[in-house]
């Protein structure tokens, strides 16, 4: 037994960086992290993609350049704040943290703060588009990768024209986009119902199944060196100098010369113990996962009007939406369930009749201006944050994998990252 400990903590002393959470973020970092050369473990109090990497929408979507932080969202907020079935629903309550994220919110939903940060998160999510494809040109990983674009659909003519003005914004940043009269997006979607009256088709968008996509690249960076650590959970940290210099974890202690916090909704109680305070609220997403109706979509959906997202997975479809501010509360609100299945029903043919074989919640991680943070901290000089990509994780996974990997190496980061520090809050 006392040898087995002395191998475990000799194992734990020799890791150059440990990571800190095993959804796409940590998993992305620690692939190209092993891809440089570099001793990585990676920690998960649960198992690899058991979060919001397992059930959330799966879309790669360079199209959500308006981050979530901006007038029509600030707008669609007040507007639902009361309705608990709407896609946009903040639970009353005495926070303070919620509080003053509310007000930063409100202060980056201005327009000129908006246009600040939409080319920025453009560029990110292309460069991550790009680093998708690339993955999956990798022998032996299939995770269900199509880049064959998404199309938003209207009910109505009047949601239509409301859409044309965001289109009219993005293709100031030259983002593709086409719109689409009603005979056009039942051509290109033939499994749309008959009440569609028209959409946006972004050509550059795509869909991936993201468990598979995680657990996979999980093995893929097993491959190269990383150790994996699941069910294990850091509890506390030890500092000196401006460094961390102990990890400790329900399974024993690490010492690295550096660590990435990726552990998404669960870093603000993280941070903490390190007297950081980190400006994310957890949102409250759902998703169900259904057998194939008759006619089952090819392209990935955004359904205007009802703020849900549909993915085909091949032998199965998924649906999934909503926002719920509400802090860490896991319970399921079924009215906010019953509310998306219902909206969807009247854009796709057959969801009547297709069996539920899964509903799922998770918390998103969401910054008051809609942008990931992405950055080595000032206070503790061995610590990279990639925390805050809300319902882009999927998206800007493979592009903050990379920035962090960069970030260690102390080497130029490909994007600009100033945007992305923490000390911008």
């Amino acid at each position: 037994m006392g040898s087995m400990q002395s191998k475990r903590e000799q194992v734990q002393s020799q890791v150059d960086v440990l990571i800190i959470g095993g959804g796409v973020i940590g998993v992305c970092s620690a692939y190209y992290l092993a891809a440089k050369g570099f001793k990585v473990a990676l920690i998960e109090k649960d198992e690899i993609a058991s979060g919001c990497s397992y059930g959330n929408g799966g879309l790669i979507v360079p199209s959500h350049a308006v981050p979530l932080a901006s007038p029509g969202a600030l707008g669609d907020g007040l507007r639902w704040l009361f309705d608990t079935e709407s896609p946009f629903y903040i639970k009353p309550r005495l926070d303070m943290d919620l509080f003053g994220w509310l007000l930063r919110f409100i202060a980056a939903s201005r327009p000129r703060a908006m246009l600040r940060s939409l080319p920025i998160l453009r560029d990110l999510l292309m460069a991550s588009r790009a680093l998708y494809a690339v993955l999956a040109n990798m022998s032996g990983f299939d995770f269900g990768y199509q880049a064959n674009g998404s199309l938003w659909a209207c009910l109505s003519k009047a949601a239509l024209e409301k859409e044309r003005k965001e289109v009219r914004l993005l293709e100031q940043f030259n983002v593709p986009i086409r719109v689409m009269e009603q005979d056009e997006v039942h051509t290109l979607e033939p499994a749309l119902s008959p009440q569609v009256a028209g959409g946006i088709y972004y050509p550059l968008d795509g869909h991936i199944d993201p468990a598979r996509f995680v657990v996979g690249l999980a093995e893929k960076a097993q491959g190269r060196g990383v150790q994996v650590w699941t069910k294990t959970e850091a509890m506390r940290f030890e500092t000196s100098n401006g460094r961390i210099m102990a990890v400790h974890t329900t399974r024993g202690v690490f010492h690295p010369a550096q660590i990435v916090l990726a552990a998404g909704s669960w870093s603000p109680a993280l941070s903490r113990n390190l007297q950081l305070r980190i400006p994310i609220q957890p949102a409250k997403g759902y998703s169900l996962t259904l057998e194939n109706p008759e006619s089952a979509p090819k392209l990935p959906l955004l359904l205007g009007e009802a703020g849900v997202v549909v993915n085909p997975l091949g032998d199965a479809l998924r649906i999934a939406g909503t926002l719920e501010l509400a802090g860490m509360d896991f319970s399921f609100n079924s009215r906010r369930v019953d509310a998306m299945q219902r909206s969807s029903r009247a854009y796709l043919m057959g969801l009547d009749a297709a069996r539920v074989i899964e509903i799922w919640r998770g918390l998103r991680p969401c910054t008051p201006d809609g942008l990931p943070i992405v950055g080595r901290s000032t206070a503790l000089n061995n610590l990279i944050l990639a925390v805050g990509h809300a319902m882009l994780g999927i998206s800007l996974g493979p592009v903050t994998g990379k920035l962090v990997s960069q970030l260690v190496g102390n080497e130029r980061p490909d994007l600009d990252l100033t945007p992305l520090r923490m000390e911008r809050f």
